[in-house]
């Protein structure tokens, strides 16, 4: 199965040397998960799309510093490739502004959250019977970096996971689409460099900075586990299409 990775954003000019590309922080996390995925990176941020939604069997968008709301020519082709992958059925992940432009894509409404910065790591609790999560697994903490929210989900999507702090963290659209405001991507290692980095240039306080390292330092990551759990979504949406079809 190949794997089309829209890629909406680059790591920092000066952590890029050191933890790679978004993009293949993925390619990490996923092969790991099934050493059968191929990959291939679409750098949309920079127009450079597919020639066709066919070209990958599924589909996933990365993070990115840039805001939905912005609309940047990029973004609304993007949008509209959004919508004829969610036509086609194909199996789509969207992660942080992946997670906000898919639900902007497709009816809901992000804003910068009245709340401010998500910065650290962050437990997200599970909604039951929403999505195909394993049944033990009642909560799950990942790494956040966001000011921007879905305030309003699109309203086909279901929430399976949330936090006082993120309402619509977790959304799936049927059997094909399941998006995260967190990133599973993101090491302890990756993330206290990101909250350093974006302390220093001011982008939020020192105390908002602090208590992102105090959760990275005393919070476990349950990154695998989700890894493994959105490699599944993945696989079985594409069983599901490859029947249907």
């Amino acid at each position: 199965m190949k794997i089309g990775l829209l890629a909406a954003g680059i790591t920092p000019d000066t952590l890029l040397p050191s933890f790679g590309s978004y993009a293949g922080m993925f390619v990490t996390l996923l092969t790991k998960q099934n050493t059968a995925f191929e990959f291939e990176t679409f750098n949309v941020r920079n127009d450079v799309f597919p020639n066709s939604v066919l070209q990958c069997d599924a589909w996933l968008i990365t993070g990115s510093r840039s805001n939905v709301y912005e609309r940047e020519p990029w973004m609304l082709k993007l949008n509209e490739w959004i919508r004829k992958i969610d036509e086609n059925k194909q199996p789509l992940v969207g992660i942080c502004f992946g997670h906000q432009i898919i639900a902007d894509a497709l009816g809901g409404e992000v804003a910068k959250f009245h709340g401010g910065w998500g910065v650290g790591i962050h437990q997200y609790d599970v909604v039951q019977g929403v999505a195909s999560l394993p049944e033990h697994l009642t909560s799950f903490s990942i790494c956040a970096m966001h000011q921007d929210q879905v305030v309003t989900k699109p309203p086909r999507a279901k929430v399976f996971a949330h936090s006082d702090f993120c309402q619509h963290a977790g959304l799936v659209y049927g059997e094909h689409i399941l998006t995260l405001q967190g990133h599973p991507e993101f090491s302890k290692a990756y993330e206290t460099v990101l909250i350093e980095s974006l302390g220093k240039s001011g982008s939020f306080s020192a105390e908002i900075a602090e208590q992102g390292r105090q959760s990275v330092a005393q919070t476990t990551l349950d990154s695998f586990e989700v890894a493994a759990w959105v490699a599944r979504f993945i696989e079985s949406a594409h069983r599901a299409r490859s029947v249907a079809a």
